[in-house]
């Protein structure tokens, strides 16, 4: 019984630096710590950075790996390890410092079935110069814009609609209207489109497979 009340619960226990190293390897940290020596304590240092290093031999060949090492040793160590590191020591404040928050892009464009890409298109394809390449491009584009307004949309759409889209979003640089050619019909597009009955009925062949029968 006397076992059972010396037993030590993690709730009890100092916190983990570095969870990954374990228990027994916060206690060496600790150890060293401890040590009044200066030159003990070096040796001991030493020899966790060592032991730290065959845990990881994957990373042998990492850039900076044993200035990664040593300064996980002073991690653990809550930065209370006073030893001769081969490497600038990282301060505690220096760890603990937050990055700048990120700009996301604020997009808000008018016709948001066609996405961000296809702006990034147009964009592309106005600082072209005129000829094949570019007349293949804005087509190209102009089919894209036709299959995501199809599937956000309607079942048809007149080609006129989206050469005025296009040429809305470009600024009035990429204008197919005065164009004799049409763009791919929208039953090719709609082909490829799984049927709206055909989802829905397929889900609930799914969820009577899932059901148990009740007798």
């Amino acid at each position: 019984m006397n076992e059972v009340y010396t037993l030590e619960y993690n709730t009890e226990r100092p916190k983990l630096f570095i969870p990954e190293y374990g228990r027994h390897f916060q206690k060496m940290v600790d150890h060293a710590v401890a040590i009044e020596d200066r030159d003990e304590r070096n040796r001991v240092a030493q020899s966790i950075i060592s032991v730290m290093g065959n845990l990881q031999p994957h990373l042998r060949d990492v850039p900076d790996f044993q200035h990664k090492l040593w300064d996980q040793l002073f991690i653990m160590s809550d930065f209370k390890l006073d030893v001769d590191s081969p490497f600038p020591i990282t301060s505690k404040e220096t760890l603990q410092q937050r990055p700048e928050p990120l700009e996301y892009p604020q997009n808000h464009p008018k016709y948001r079935f066609y996405g961000n890409n296809i702006k990034r298109m147009i964009d592309v394809a106005v600082n072209w110069e005129k000829g094949d390449m570019r007349s293949g491009l804005e087509y190209a584009i102009a089919n894209h814009m036709k299959k995501c307004y199809l599937t956000w949309n309607k079942d048809t759409v007149e080609d006129t609609v989206i050469f005025n889209h296009l040429k809305e979003l470009s600024d009035g640089q990429i204008d197919l209207a005065k164009s004799d050619e049409s763009l791919t019909e929208s039953g090719q597009f709609l082909k490829n489109r799984p049927s709206r009955s055909n989802t829905s009925s397929n889900r609930g062949k799914k969820s009577q497979r899932g059901r148990k029968k009740r007798y």
